[in-house]
């Protein structure tokens, strides 16, 4: 992994365009070709990034990110402050909670539980950004990352919504809507996923295991 720090401006061009304003930045490119620009603030979520596959050209003063849909991420650097890099090696994957790792396992093996026609692409897909726990297709063919969580908490609303709009810029897969599963989800959480155009799905643990005849609820 290669940390930049420098101040730059940053525009993107594809779909929509956008422009950061020159400021200082940290810049990372990771082993995967991924290239996330970060700023001191707004916690985790990148201010822009380029997922792969991509290439990125660097020139004097000019970074160039481009992917195979005809993106482009253009990075003009005023000033580097640090350039480090790590090899960090193979890692081990996130452990998740033993119930959020069953339920995932659980709704992975009984996919209809989304509805009739519904059917499992691959558990914990891979992003530049970390793993959807399930992405799926529904009855139309169409793409839903799925995020399962044991307790349903805002946190985990933006980390779909990082997911959904990361997937969205692969035109193999886009359209793709999100679906927040949990065996309890907060109202804040219900609503900040409802306004995102997420929906929300309240998983009866016991149900899906065979305990009791509860079924799911879909919001």
């Amino acid at each position: 992994m290669r940390l930049v720090i420098a101040t730059c401006s940053v525009d993107y061009s594809g779909r929509l365009t956008a422009h950061l304003p020159m400021a200082p930045r940290l810049l990372m490119v990771k082993a995967d070709g991924s290239v996330l620009i970060h700023a001191d603030g707004g916690s985790y979520k990148p201010l822009n990034w380029m997922s792969p596959p991509c290439k990125l050209t660097e020139d004097e003063g000019v970074w160039s990110v481009t992917n195979k849909a005809g993106e482009e991420l253009r990075i003009t650097i005023e000033e580097v402050h640090s350039d480090t890099a790590y090899e960090l090696g193979t890692d081990p994957g996130l452990i998740k909670d033993g119930v959020e790792a069953h339920l995932q396992e659980l709704l992975a093996e009984h996919v209809h539980t989304f509805g009739e026609g519904w059917t499992l692409v691959r558990r914990e897909y891979p992003t530049a950004i970390g793993p959807v726990d399930l992405l799926l297709r529904d009855a139309d063919g169409k793409h839903v990352a799925v995020e399962i969580k044991r307790r349903g908490e805002i946190d985990g609303v933006e980390q779909l919504t990082r997911y959904v709009e990361l997937l969205n810029r692969d035109p193999l897969l886009a359209p793709v809507r999100g679906i927040f599963a949990a065996q309890l989800i907060k109202p804040q959480a219900q609503f900040l996923a409802t306004d995102r155009g997420l929906d929300c799905l309240t998983v009866d643990y016991d149900a899906l295991r065979g305990m009791e005849s509860d079924v799911l609820r879909l919001f």
